[in-house]
């Protein structure tokens, strides 16, 4: 398994030791999971505006999305 090696700020390091010790849990459990829900929103943001951009992706208004819908 890769490893990657990160110097943080000592209190950023206070709170994630904190949050460690009160979960009963290794400090980089959570930098992982912090990672992981980085990079999903992220992949989001990408998708959104590349959606943005394309100028053959039609835009439909707020009244014309709930009469789709049926709301």
């Amino acid at each position: 398994m890769p490893v990657l090696s990160l110097r943080l700020d000592p209190k950023l390091d206070r709170k994630l030791k904190h949050l460690s010790d009160d979960a009963e849990r290794p400090k980089s459990y959570f930098v992982k999971k912090a990672l992981e829900l980085y990079l999903e929103e992220y992949e989001d943001y990408r998708l959104a505006m590349a959606r943005r951009a394309d100028q053959d992706d039609e835009v439909l208004s707020l009244g014309r999305m709930r009469k789709s819908l049926g709301l």
